[in-house]
């Protein structure tokens, strides 16, 4: 019976542990939860190890003698220490998971945290142009007022500030579509690093608890009486098995590459964050590059209206100024970008230097 539940048991968490390595990370709430059901169903477990089996029945020694009543408990060491182990089996899987599911949720949400950061950032860079343009709306607005310009001057500031509102709303909703948790102030490589041992720890004491089947020493003690013609009375009987699988060498040489390929796996497992930190790595290389791609591109532009804006520094006459005016907005529509492309870049490259 032992044998069977044992299998059992370390099925089931091999199953829990590789289901955590896929669960969505769920916090606090989730671990706890999780932890308190691993933790009672090793709890019963244990119970059931180190409680002596009872055993009753009806023995016929040898052809010829009387009928005996037979009723006794037995309690094998291997399974009394497997109780322990199983305990270690437990707390080690709650471990694990709590380091899975704390180095996926940062993984998980790595970019949406950053691009949130850079939406936060945009807002404030659309706040500071939308000040400037406003400052030079009011400059506009006397001229015309004084008729030195024209309401189409002022027309084309009010333009550039619908877009400047439009991109404020935009970003906003963004920013309300993300979602990001609590994240942790670690860094990504000590989250895995942790994940990496505990899955070594659980490993060890999954292994230990297999190779305690490999032997037992079973204490047998009870009574036993006759039961037809019922003669005498009870009699005590004791007796001490010793079992030894002959296979043990060979089991131990299996279970050793066992946890070698177990490595190896986890090494190449997409669901795994190991490789999901390596994904990420290239993900961030690929938002980089394309940032600088972009970032070259909006100073290059931002530089040809620099020199437009030199050769009508000074405006003198109404035509002048509206090209002034007109260069002086998209300038600001242009820092914008030049300095959202700036701060995810840099945003970014701080990321990779402080996790991996």
């Amino acid at each position: 019976m032992f044998p069977n539940i044992l299998k059992r048991w370390i099925l089931a968490l091999a199953v829990a542990s590789l289901v955590s390595m896929h669960a969505f990370a769920g916090g606090q709430n989730d671990q706890q939860a999780y932890c308190a059901y691993v933790m009672e169903q090793a709890e019963a477990q244990r119970d059931l190890l180190r409680t002596p089996t009872a055993s009753a029945g009806f023995t016929q020694p040898e052809t010829g003698l009387p009928l005996q009543v037979v009723g006794g408990a037995s309690l094998g060491l291997s399974d009394f220490k497997k109780a322990g182990i199983t305990m270690d089996v437990a707390r080690k899987n709650c471990e694990l998971y709590k380091a899975t599911t704390g180095a996926q949720q940062d993984l998980q949400y790595a970019l949406q945290n950053l691009e949130r950061e850079a939406l936060s950032n945009r807002l404030t860079l659309i706040d500071e142009a939308t000040k400037s343009l406003d400052a030079l709306m009011e400059k506009t607005s006397k001229m015309v007022q004084a008729q030195n310009a024209t309401r189409l001057m002022l027309f084309t500031l009010q333009t550039t500030k619908i877009k400047l509102n439009a991109d404020r709303a935009d970003t906003q909703s963004k920013i309300a579509a993300i979602y990001v948790p609590l994240l942790s102030d670690q860094p990504l490589k000590d989250l895995v690093a942790k994940k990496q041992g505990s899955e070594t720890s659980e490993q060890k004491a999954l292994d230990k608890l297999s190779r305690q089947s490999n032997w037992d020493v079973v204490l047998t003690v009870g009574v036993h009486q006759q039961a037809k013609p019922v003669a005498y009375g009870p009699q005590p009987y004791g007796m001490v098995t010793v079992n030894y699988n002959l296979a043990s060498r060979a089991i131990n040489r299996h279970l050793d590459r066992a946890a070698e390929a177990h490595d190896e796996w986890k090494k190449v497992q997409e669901g795994d964050v190991v490789r999901q930190m390596e994904v990420l790595r290239q993900q961030l290389a690929d938002c980089v590059s394309v940032q600088e791609t972009k970032l070259k591109s909006f100073q290059e532009q931002s530089s040809q209206i620099e020199q437009n804006l030199q050769v009508v520094a000074e405006p003198d006459t109404s035509a002048a100024f509206d090209f002034h005016n007109q260069l002086a907005a998209t300038q600001l529509l242009l820092r914008i970008e030049t300095a959202d492309a700036s701060f995810r870049i840099d945003r970014l490259r701080e990321y990779v230097r402080k996790n991996y």
